[in-house]
């Protein structure tokens, strides 16, 4: 008759638990592979959260020109005016 098993201790629990949080379990090659998760801010990705929340200062501080929205971009051209011709 086989062994019956063990029920895990508190700590072990705990050490699984922080394993879950900061390890993803992936398959390479039809094997399980187990990676370190992407970075989070409040449950969406980094780039994400950066991109919905950040002002366009700070974007232009930290050279993320590609993230800048349009609309800012449509203030700027009218504001300067498109090149070659004259704003109203």
């Amino acid at each position: 008759m086989p062994k019956p098993k063990r029920k895990l201790t508190a700590a072990e629990k705990r050490a699984r638990r922080e394993r879950k949080k900061k390890y993803m379990t992936i398959f390479v090659g039809g094997k399980q592979k187990r990676v370190p998760r992407p970075p989070e801010i409040e449950g969406m990705p980094v780039d994400e959260f950066i991109a919905r929340n950040a002002d366009p200062i700070w974007l232009h501080q930290n050279e993320m020109w590609e993230l800048m929205s349009s609309e800012y971009q449509d203030e700027q051209d009218g504001v300067n005016g498109p090149e070659g011709e004259e704003s109203p």
